[in-house]
C-alpha cells in the first residue's frame, strides 16, 4: 500500500511537472513571444552599409579635375582576436608590419596591448601596394578596410578655393567644405540575420537606398587660374608682401574666372597647413579701397546731378582743410574736367563733388554696386566688409569716404563693382558654379553714367594717367589704381595695400580684374607699380586665351598677324 501510494505521487509530480512545462512552453509561444523575440533579434539582427559610393569630383568649367577621390586601404587591429591567437609571438611579421608603416616597433605593439579592445587603426590611407605587402604577412587580427583619400591635381593654385578635407572625408575648407552635403555619397541601408560566426543567414530587406555623390563643376577656367596664380605669386614674392590677391569676373555673366592668393599651399602635403595659408583672403580680407572707390562716387555725383560727365572742377589752390586737417593733391592741378580727376586721382576734385551730395546719396549707390553685400555665392568665411552707418557725418569724414577711407571692401565685392560699371550698370549675381543659363541682370545704375565713368576710366591708363603699367598691346583697357595707408590703433601706420581694378576690353567689356597686393616692402608700394602691372600680364593672357579680339589694333596690325600665322608650320 505504501509502495502503490509513493508510485502516485512520483506519477503526480512528473505530471505536474510537465503541465508546468507545457504552460510555461505556451505562455512563452502563444501568450507573451514578444520579449524572447526581441532579445533573439538584439543577438542576430544586423544593418550593414551598401554602395557607399566615392565622394563627388570638383572639376572646372571646362571639365579639368580638380578634386578627385583615390582608393586606399585603413591598416586595423582587433587586439582581443590577436591574443587569443598569440599572433605577438610573431615577432619578425611584427617588426616588418612596423617597418612598412614607418611606425617605431614598440609604439606599434603598445597599440594592441589591450585584449578587451576590439578595433584599433594602426594606419589610415596606406597605398595598395604597402596594403598588399601587409596582406601577404598573414598576421591574424590584422585587417585592411577600403577608404579614400582625396587628391589634388592643381595642388596650391586651387588651394583657397577648392579647399580640403580631413582624413575621415569631410570638407574642411573651400568648396569642399561650403558643398560638403552636395560632394558626399550616402551609403544604403539592409537588414540582415547573422548567425554566430557573423555570417549573413537571411536578408530582411532594404531600410534606406543609397545616395550618389554629385559631381560640382566650377566657373574657374584652369587655364587662367594658373596664369593668375602664377604672376601674382611672382608679385607678391618680389614685393615680399604680407598676402596678395586676385579676382577676375565674366561682365556678362557674374561667373568667377579666377580667384588666387598669395601665400599659399599644397593640399596634398598636410605637414604645409597653417592657418594664415589656408585663408581664402579674396574674400575673407577687406581693405580700404582708397582711389579705386573714386569711380562710383563720380557714378553718384552724375546721378545726383552734383556734375556733367563734361563738367570742369576748380581745385585752387589743390589743397583745403576740413575739420582742422589737410586734404591735398599731390600739387596744384587748378581747373580740371571730371575725367582728369579720374586720370589723375585728384583728392580734391572728388571732395569737391562729394561735398555737394549728402552721405546716404553716396552710401546708396555703394550698396547698388554691391559693397557692404554678401555676394551669396555660400564661400567659407565671406566678409561683407564695411560701409559706415552715422546719424552725423563730419565733413572730413564725408571727404574721406570719397576717395576710398573709412569703408572696407573685400577684393571680390571690388571686383563685382567694376563688372557692374563695366556692364553698363546692370548686376549680375555672382557665381563660383557654373550654371547652365546666367540669370537676368538687375539695372542697378543708370547705363550712359556707367558708360560715361568707363570711357573716363581709359585715359588713367593711357599717358599721363596713374596706371600706364596696367596698358595691354592691342586692346582698350580701363581702370583705377589704389593705393591706402593700413589703419592701426589711433591713425594709420606706414604700411601700405596697392590696388588695381579694370577692364578690358572697352569696346565691349568682357573680364573685370582686382590685384591686391598687401603690405608691400621696399621702395615701391603704389597700386600702379605693384599691381598695375600684374593687372596687364594676366589680363593679356586671358583675353587671348578665351580668343577676344584685340579693339586697338589697326587693320594692318590684324593683316601682318595673319601673314605670320600663315608661314608658322603646323606641328
Amino acid at each position: 500500500m505504501l509502495a502503490r501510494g509513493r508510485f502516485y505521487f512520483t506519477c503526480g509530480v512528473i505530471l505536474l511537472a510537465f503541465f508546468a512545462l507545457f504552460a510555461r512552453a505556451a505562455w512563452i509561444q502563444v501568450i507573451s513571444p514578444d520579449r524572447l523575440r526581441l532579445e533573439g533579434d538584439l543577438r542576430s539582427l544586423r544593418s550593414t552599409a551598401v554602395s557607399n559610393t566615392a565622394r563627388g569630383m570638383i572639376m572646372d568649367r571646362n571639365g579639368e579635375e580638380l578634386a578627385v577621390s583615390v582608393p586606399v586601404q585603413a591598416v586595423w587591429a582587433d587586439p582581443k582576436q590577436i591574443h587569443a591567437e598569440h599572433s605577438l609571438d610573431k615577432q619578425q611579421a611584427w617588426q616588418a608590419l612596423a617597418e612598412v608603416l614607418g611606425v617605431p616597433h614598440d609604439k606599434l605593439l603598445a597599440r594592441v596591448q589591450d585584449p578587451k579592445r576590439r578595433f584599433v587603426y594602426l594606419q589610415r590611407q596606406v597605398t595598395p601596394a604597402v596594403a598588399e605587402y601587409i596582406r601577404k604577412l598573414r598576421l591574424p587580427g590584422v585587417h585592411l578596410r577600403p577608404e579614400e583619400r582625396r587628391f589634388y591635381p592643381t595642388g596650391e593654385i586651387n588651394a583657397h578655393l577648392v579647399g580640403m578635407t580631413n582624413i575621415d572625408g569631410a570638407g574642411i575648407e573651400g568648396i569642399e567644405r561650403a558643398f560638403n552635403d552636395w560632394l558626399t555619397a550616402q551609403p544604403g541601408e539592409r537588414k540582415v540575420r547573422k548567425d554566430r560566426m557573423g555570417r549573413v543567414i537571411e536578408d530582411l530587406g532594404v531600410v534606406s537606398e543609397a545616395r550618389q555623390a554629385n559631381n560640382i563643376e566650377l566657373t574657374i577656367d584652369q587655364r587662367i587660374q594658373a596664369l593668375a596664380y602664377r604672376s601674382l605669386k611672382r608679385a607678391f614674392e618680389y614685393h615680399r608682401a604680407t598676402s596678395a590677391s586676385l579676382v577676375m569676373l565674366d561682365v556678362k555673366t557674374g561667373e568667377v574666372l579666377a580667384m588666387v592668393n598669395a601665400p599659399s599651399f599644397n593640399p596634398n602635403n598636410r605637414s604645409q597647413y597653417q592657418g594664415f595659408r589656408a585663408r581664402n583672403r579674396a574674400v575673407t580680407d577687406a581693405y580700404e579701397p582708397g582711389s579705386t572707390l573714386k569711380p562710383m562716387i563720380v557714378v553718384s555725383a552724375l546721378e545726383n546731378g552734383v556734375v556733367n560727365a563734361d563738367s570742369m572742377i576748380d581745385t585752387n589752390p589743390g589743397w583745403m582743410r576740413l575739420g582742422g586737417k589737410r586734404v591735398s593733391d599731390h600739387r596744384n592741378l587748378g581747373k580740371i574736367s571730371v575725367e582728369t580727376v579720374l586720370q589723375r586721382s585728384s583728392n580734391m576734385g572728388m571732395v569737391l563733388m562729394a561735398m555737394e551730395e549728402t552721405p546716404e546719396q553716396m552710401l546708396d549707390t555703394l550698396y547698388r554696386f554691391g559693397l557692404g553685400i554678401d555676394s551669396g555665392m555660400g564661400l567659407v568665411g565671406e566678409s561683407t566688409g564695411m560701409v559706415p552707418q552715422r546719424r552725423r557725418w563730419s565733413d572730413i569724414e564725408q571727404a574721406t569716404l570719397s576717395f576710398g577711407y573709412g569703408v572696407t571692401v573685400t577684393p571680390l565685392q571690388l571686383a563685382q563693382a567694376y563688372a557692374i560699371l563695366a556692364n553698363g550698370g546692370v548686376r549680375h549675381p555672382l557665381t563660383i558654379i557654373k550654371r547652365s543659363q546666367p540669370p537676368a541682370g538687375e539695372q542697378v545704375i543708370p547705363r550712359r553714367h556707367a558708360e560715361a565713368v568707363l570711357h573716363m576710366l581709359e585715359s588713367v591708363v593711357r599717358p599721363g594717367g596713374t596706371a600706364t603699367n596696367a596698358a595691354i598691346a592691342g586692346y582698350r583697357v580701363g581702370g583705377k589704381t589704389g593705393t591706402s595707408r593700413k589703419a592701426i590703433a589711433g591713425g594709420y601706420g606706414s604700411d601700405y595695400v596697392g590696388l588695381f581694378a579694370g577692364v578690358a576690353p572697352l569696346s565691349d567689356p568682357r573680364l573685370a580684374m582686382v590685384v591686391v597686393i598687401n603690405e608691400p616692402q621696399g621702395d615701391q608700394y603704389y597700386g600702379g607699380q605693384v599691381a598695375a602691372p600684374v593687372f596687364a600680364e594676366v589680363m593679356s593672357g586671358a583675353l587671348q586665351l578665351l580668343n577676344i579680339r584685340p579693339d586697338a589694333a589697326t587693320e594692318e596690325q590684324f593683316q601682318l598677324a595673319g601673314q605670320e600665322a600663315a608661314v608658322v608650320p603646323h606641328t
